[in-house]
């Protein structure tokens, strides 16, 4: 079985395309773990609807508004599945997403692994494309987060279950990075498997803030020392310049 993990917080606008995404799935032993992090609109009763009409669907709340990071980690503390994967509520899935994923650990006999996936606006409409790198190290994924979270999956047979810091941001690349830690090295899947939506309200949509965030994933989590620390954000910093120039390329050159 495949956990799927989904954290919902005023998500009524999208948590149905979400579910409808992995219902669709040509992979159909999974279920899917959704906690809600005190939602105001919605979002609660939609859930509960699909619920009922598929007991695959299983439905948490927290007590109090907490965040992303705990409210997966209280699905992966339920999950009964071997697989764990991810998808927050206003993303979706393409329907062979977990069947290619599954295949291709087997295949290369792999913990852990990801894909490409597309971008689309608040509407729904594809904007673009993120590629997969080809092959992740522990060591480069410490320099930046280059696994986007709505296609990472990982084996609790091999690393057991992972679970997330109690931080607001950057919590998923925490939870990469220890997967990572222990599976060494993993492969990247080229085709796009999933549809990441950008939102100009998302919780990543400040990148000075999450600057701050990366500086305490190396000092919280990684423990690594002040000068070390701001070494690797000089890194992040770097690579993040040259990523953006060579997208400003690309659109010039097309």
């Amino acid at each position: 079985m495949v956990s799927v993990v989904t954290p919902t917080y005023n998500s009524a606008k999208y948590i149905g395309a979400l579910i409808e995404s992995i219902q669709a799935q040509t992979y159909q032993n999974w279920e899917l773990l959704i906690t809600d992090d005190c939602s105001e609109d919605e979002t609660v009763e939609i859930i509960k609807q699909y619920a009922a009409n598929d007991k695959r669907i299983k439905f948490f709340t927290l007590d109090s508004n907490s965040g992303a990071g705990i409210a997966r980690n209280n699905s992966i503390q339920y999950a009964s599945g071997r697989f764990i994967a991810f998808c927050d509520s206003d993303d979706r899935w393409l329907s062979k997403k977990l069947q290619t994923q599954l295949d291709f650990m087997e295949k290369h006999n792999l913990v852990c692994t990801y894909s490409s996936y597309y971008t689309c606006d608040e509407n729904g409409e594809i904007t673009g494309a993120i590629d997969a790198v080809p092959k992740m190290t522990y060591s480069r994924m410490l320099t930046n987060n280059y696994i986007g979270n709505l296609t990472f999956i990982y084996d609790t047979a091999a690393v057991g279950k992972v679970f997330m810091p109690e931080l607001r941001k950057r919590q998923d690349w925490a939870l990469g990075l220890r997967v990572m830690r222990k599976a060494k090295s993993t492969l990247g899947i080229k085709e796009p498997l999933a549809i990441y939506r950008k939102r100009q309200d998302s919780i990543s949509s400040d990148k000075l803030e999450l600057l701050r965030y990366n500086f305490l994933i190396y000092r919280k989590e990684l423990l690594f020392s002040v000068p070390k620390s701001y070494f690797y954000m000089l890194i992040f910093l770097v690579s993040f310049f040259l990523k953006k120039v060579a997208q400003i390329s690309k659109r010039a050159v097309a």
